[in-house]
């Protein structure tokens, strides 16, 4: 049974960084995809970034691109989301989700079976 359990959430003032992980359990995370989505209240799930787990190969949703990084220690089977320059509309609950890859783009939320609880951020003004 995979588990994810995320950690790292918290307040954070704008322009700040903050650094989410994720730790996976429950079996080996070859050929498998790695994301990190967040929700906001009233808002859809929304992919932030995505990593290959066995490549490193990474996307990132255009408003994160150059202040996010996403990465993974596969030794440690942890997935980050490092978080630079946080903006107040990247206040939401952050969630670690994972895929096994196969012919989907694995960009939507209905694409990943496995999802941590979620943690809270948020950028203050």
């Amino acid at each position: 049974q995979v588990q994810l359990v995320e950690s790292g959430g918290g307040l954070v003032q704008a322009g700040g960084s903050l650094r989410l992980s994720c730790a996976a359990s429950g079996r080996t995370f070859s050929r498998y995809y790695m994301g990190w989505f967040r929700q906001a209240p009233g808002k859809e799930r929304e992919l932030v970034a995505r990593i290959n787990w066995d490549h490193g190969n990474t996307y990132y949703v255009d408003s994160v691109k150059g202040r996010f990084i996403i990465s993974r220690e596969k030794v440690k089977n942890t997935l980050y989301l490092q978080m630079n320059s946080v903006r107040p509309e990247d206040t939401a609950v952050y969630y670690c989700a994972a895929a096994q890859g196969g012919a989907g783009l694995l960009l939507t939320s209905k694409e990943y079976p496995y999802w941590g609880q979620g943690t809270q951020v948020t950028v203050s003004s």
